[in-house]
């Protein structure tokens, strides 16, 4: 099955940003989510990336998949899990491409089996900050 897209959004050196309601999660769908290429100049993905979880009644793990190498020159550190307890937000990274990034430029972000209701928000953070 494919994976949900999550779109970034985007921090503002020296301004703001409301509060973006999310991407719901697709929990146990055993297709996960995608964060896509939106790097500045058309590039990959962005340097810096910091994730927003909420959970519902139940929360589970949040697994951000290690990268391909190349272009991922640390994947060989592994996933990132991360626990989300319930009716929690965790807040994940900031990380770096060079742990995370997929050959096709995006991120890859499983979400554990019977984690309810809940969002994942991508942000991307700016370099001039």
């Amino acid at each position: 099955m494919a994976r949900t897209a999550v779109a970034y959004s985007n921090l503002v050196p020296n301004g703001n940003l409301a509060d973006p309601a999310g991407t719901a999660t697709n929990a146990g769908a055993g297709n996960g989510h995608v964060i896509p290429a939106a790097g500045p100049n058309g590039k990959a993905v962005p340097e810096l990336t910091l994730l927003r979880v909420t959970a519902g009644a139940t929360g589970g793990n949040v697994t951000v998949l290690a990268g391909d190498n190349p272009p991922a020159i640390a994947a060989s550190l592994g996933n990132l899990v991360v626990a989300v307890g319930n009716n929690a937000t965790q807040w994940i990274g900031p990380f770096e491409s060079g742990r995370f990034l997929q050959n096709d430029g995006t991120i890859l972000v499983d979400i554990a089996t019977g984690f309810v209701a809940g969002t994942i928000t991508a942000f991307k953070v700016p370099r001039n900050t």
